[in-house]
């Protein structure tokens, strides 16, 4: 029976960072996952400086190989209002492609990788995990994202959640598509709903499109899909049929989920915990700086994995999370009628200083956060 210090179930940017942070303290980590690396992954794909900062990665060297496409701006309105134009004047986030990206991390990581294999049994026994009746761990970490077994096992139901459902594409464009495509590289697109219940975007990364639309009311979202599409063609950003059905997808909006993320000898980071961002729906981000805080919260254990001593890691969510995700501008949505919100959505949108202020830097880039520091 193989055994480990730790086993993380998932090995997305969540699982990879938490491994990357144990593997430097010292500690012997597997990575389980379902998939072989690389591996596709539904995501709009883009990432803030602060990510770079938090996992020590050189953008020069990353950007040799892979893409990392500097964005220095945004284009921001309520869909079919007018656009607003935001510039920085310097790379405030980056698109990125999450085979590539995914694949750099679970590899840096260090840890083993126990890959194409589902978790299909979990045991308790002797204050040790049991999985698939063959390796063995003291400490368990859930990391598979909104439907992972690990969070299972502590009881979530997502069938009972709300959640973020998505729908969409990523490909590479051709020379034609090319041509009829006015998505600029260094700016990408975001639509928001006249409900403010979701919004749509289009990121370029050098000949690389990613179009879709997320919303937090899952009813007729192929419809909305569908009207978003016609008014990017209609409106003249994108003058061609998309080459591929849009993939779907669900997350969790932190603040939203009621999961219990640690337990006995057991806890949960990133999408698996809900720890999206409620008003951009990032996921990245939250999803790197829980594995780390989780990596902190183990390491500093040192091999004592009790409810009462992992706790800390609650703790720690509540203090790097809570008190920046209310989203006033929703809840004040909530309680208006519908043509009102509409008729608010696409005058406050219109706003140079909302969109600037707001939606791009305290919603969208966190300006106002500091990467995550642990030392």
């Amino acid at each position: 029976m193989d055994a480990y210090d730790v086993v993380i179930v998932g090995g997305g940017p969540a699982g990879s960072s938490c491994a990357w942070a144990l593997r430097s303290a010292g500690l012997h980590v597997a990575i389980l996952d379902r998939q072989t690396f690389p591996r596709d992954k539904v995501c709009g794909g883009w990432i803030t400086p602060a990510v770079l900062d938090e996992l020590q990665i050189d953008a020069d060297e990353y950007a040799r190989t892979r893409v990392l496409q500097p964005i220095t701006g945004f284009r921001t309105s309520c869909i079919g209002g007018p656009p607003v134009e935001t510039h920085y004047g310097k790379p405030v986030s980056f698109g990125i492609r999450r085979f590539e990206f995914d694949d750099y991390l679970v590899k840096r990581s260090g840890a083993c990788l126990l890959q194409g294999e589902n978790l299909a049994h979990v045991e308790r026994s002797d204050g040790e995990w049991i999985l698939n009746g063959r390796i063995r761990t003291r400490l368990l970490v859930g990391a598979g994202g909104t439907f992972c077994p690990v969070a299972r096992h502590l009881g979530a139901r997502v069938n009972r959640e709300i959640v973020v459902t998505a729908q969409e594409a990523e490909f590479e464009m051709n020379a034609h598509q090319i041509s009829q495509c006015s998505i600029l590289e260094e700016t990408p697109e975001l639509y928001f709903c006249r409900d403010l219940k979701g919004y749509g975007w289009c990121f370029r990364k050098k000949n690389v499109l990613n179009v879709g639309l997320g919303r937090l009311d899952p009813h007729r979202l192929s419809g909305h899909v569908t009207d978003f599409l016609e008014f990017l063609q209609t409106s003249g950003r994108l003058s061609f049929d998309l080459p591929s059905a849009l993939t779907g997808h669900a997350y969790l909006l932190y603040g939203r989920a009621a999961r219990n993320v640690v337990d006995e000898g057991i806890l949960l980071i990133g999408d698996a915990a809900g720890m999206a961002y409620a008003q951009s729906g990032e996921g990245i981000r939250p999803a790197v700086e829980s594995g780390l805080l989780a990596a902190k919260v183990i390491a500093d254990a040192r091999g004592v994995y009790s409810q009462e001593q992992l706790d800390i890691y609650r703790t720690l969510l509540i203090d790097r999370f809570q008190k920046s995700e209310s989203n006033w501008l929703t809840r004040i949505g909530g309680r208006l009628p519908a043509p009102v919100i509409g008729a608010a959505t696409r005058w406050i949108l219109a706003s140079p200083w909302f969109a600037r202020n707001v939606v791009l830097n305290a919603w969208f880039l966190r300006q106002n956060e500091t990467a995550l520091s642990l030392s």
